[in-house]
């Protein structure tokens, strides 16, 4: 059995019931008196924050995801679920959508410690944080849980590869925080660079790791590398062990897996929409429906870990879609090109011909306008959705109103 960071990994279905239960009355009772979406909520299904338990939550409809940026504008800046005064915050980002988040003042808030001592990081370990520390919540989230295990941290964020050789190299790191694909230009950086490091461990998350790539980690640069699933409103969701055979989920997510077309529980081993309410009094949202699409792990696993597990994530549902770790949202892609009145509508397609995703953004002209210039529009998009992107010019009719406005051509094995 894997050692674990709480005793609570291990509890049996029967104690992680009991506490959940007993932890969401907690939380609906604290929150309640300042999230008035949440007393709404409850009080259109009839329930009472004091006595809220596991079994009355599929009375409470599905709060998606997808509604959060307008939602927000109409009542900024958390649209009434902020659980806590806005004063008692220690952060608060601006995710793409834009959505915002808040982070409590609690130690490692987002809860993702236990995930990285899972994938092997101890007191010690020198780890390289990759993870963007500017608007999105992802560099901190794991900041915070790297010290609480005692790593320390070198914050490098994303991109400026060859500086991140360069400090592989010279820090000791024997860590890596970050997204798969950055994490393999890093180290064929490094090998075409002849620099020698200690890297051996890393964990993932933010894009998929198609098993092709884990194999090719372990096989090439000696890295193992351990997933996990989170997202800037929930925090950590699940986490895999050592075994990589699915992702523990954390003690404090509740997760339905749901049909997205009737809302009921999928058959075991089919794709259904993960809907989770995280155990969070800064930020209750009970039932929140991520829109992606998740299988669930049958069996016990030999870690000893007992929390049910996510087999994988398959996809997604809505029309946003996950580009280098972050989100791109057909709202914001019309919002940017709007700028331009030769522009009528975008479509964005994503693919993956290597280990690296690839986005172009498909403009289709007005009847009789002149070309935008190329360079300003690529421009535009890159600093509204702070990700790279191609910028495909199309003649008038090209696409039409009906074309879907993100097309997602990557396939993972």
């Amino acid at each position: 059995m894997e050692e674990v960071w709480h005793p609570s990994e291990r509890w049996s279905e029967a104690e992680r019931r009991a506490w959940q239960d007993a932890r969401l009355r907690e939380v609906a009772a604290a929150a309640a008196p300042h999230a008035p979406a949440l007393r709404e909520r409850l009080a259109a299904a009839g329930l009472d924050p004091q006595a809220l338990g596991l079994d009355a939550l599929t009375r409470l409809p599905v709060l998606s995801k997808d509604t959060l940026p307008a939602a927000q504008r109409a009542s900024p800046p958390f649209a009434g679920w902020l659980g806590v005064p806005l004063a008692r915050l220690a952060r608060a980002y601006r995710s793409p959508g834009p959505i915002y988040d808040p982070e409590g003042l609690e130690p490692d808030y987002w809860r993702f410690a236990p995930a990285l001592f899972a994938a092997g990081f101890r007191a010690g370990d020198v780890a390289l944080n990759t993870l963007s520390y500017h608007l999105t919540p992802a560099g901190h989230m794991f900041d915070d849980a790297l010290r609480a295990i005692g790593c320390p941290v070198v914050p490098s964020g994303p991109g400026n590869t060859d500086a991140q050789v360069q400090i592989l190299g010279e820090l000791g790191v024997s860590g890596f925080v970050g997204t798969p694909s950055f994490l393999v230009t890093l180290l064929d950086a490094a090998r075409s660079a002849g620099v020698r490091h200690g890297l051996r461990r890393a964990f993932v998350i933010a894009e998929m790791l198609p098993e092709s790539l884990r194999r090719r980690l372990e096989a090439d640069f000696g890295i193992t590398a351990t997933q996990g699933y989170g997202t800037a409103d929930l925090g950590s969701v699940a986490y895999e062990c050592g075994v990589r055979a699915g992702m523990h989920l954390a003690r404090e997510t509740i997760l339905e897996v749901l049909d997205p077309h009737t809302g009921q529980p999928v058959a075991p081993g089919q794709p259904g929409e993960a809907v989770v309410t995280a155990l969070n009094p800064v930020y209750p949202l009970l039932r929140f429906g991520t829109g992606d699409l998740v299988t669930m792990a049958e069996g016990a696993c030999p870690c000893g870990r007992t929390a049910p597990r996510i087999a994988r994530v398959v996809g997604r549902i809505g029309e946003a879609v996950k580009v280098r770790g972050l989100f791109v949202h057909p709202a914001e892609v019309a919002r940017i090109v709007a700028q331009f009145p030769e522009v009528a509508r975008a479509q964005v397609v994503v693919r993956r011909p290597g280990e690296v995703d690839e986005m172009t953004v498909r403009v289709e002209l007005r009847p009789g306008a002149a070309a935008p210039e190329a360079p300003a529009l690529r421009e535009a998009l890159a600093t509204g959705l702070r990700l790279r992107c191609d910028v495909e010019l199309l003649a008038a009719g090209t696409l039409g109103d009906d074309a879907k406005r993100i097309v997602d051509e990557r396939r993972w094995d």
